[in-house]
């Protein structure tokens, strides 16, 4: 694949989060009853920023888990070929119920991976509000979803690829276009 562009460096990565993170207490009014809910895999190194963000700003420490959707996933046996998923667990030590849970995730695109998760989240308990919060969003959606935190819209064709790179699993912070 050939790389279109770079649609975010570090410094715009920590730009958005920082506005996000500001964005998620001025809603919320503070972080009264807030959980944030990182999707494996980027998903959860972005919410672990957005805890530190928001616990700099209120000098109150955020609960943070994280949630593996695999399960949950519509396209199960299709996604790569392969038929016997890969389990990476979930990571919730607070009790959900009654509580703003904020899904954080890299992408949203078609809207799946986000219902995935809602299904995920509401087995495990019953959030009295579920927020998302994305760094991209890319457009092309199947399902009524949308984020109610975006750090950048990038409208793509279905033919491109945004690729997110955190320094957490690939050493580096980018996000990039690429061209099939």
């Amino acid at each position: 694949m050939e790389q279109k562009a770079i649609v975010l460096d570090d410094a715009a990565i920590r730009r958005a989060l920082t506005r996000i993170a500001h964005e998620i207490l001025e809603k919320n009014k503070g972080v009264e009853g807030l959980i944030l809910v990182g999707i494996k895999t980027r998903g959860v190194p972005l919410a672990k920023r957005l805890a530190e963000k928001i616990a700099e700003i209120e000098k109150v420490e955020i609960p943070f888990g994280e949630i593996d959707i695999t399960l949950y996933r519509d396209d199960l046996t299709k996604q790569n070929g392969i038929e016997d998923p890969q389990i990476n667990g979930t990571n919730l030590q607070n009790d959900l119920n009654k509580k703003k849970v904020i899904l954080v995730d890299d992408v949203l695109y078609t809207g799946r991976t986000v219902r995935a998760a809602m299904d995920a989240l509401m087995d495990i308990g019953r959030p009295s509000q579920i927020q998302l919060a994305v760094l991209i969003d890319r457009g092309h959606r199947e399902l009524p979803i949308r984020a109610d935190y975006v750090g950048k819209n990038v409208p793509t064709s279905h033919e491109e690829v945004i690729a997110v790179q955190l320094v957490e699993a690939d050493g580096d912070d980018q996000v990039s276009i690429y061209n099939p």
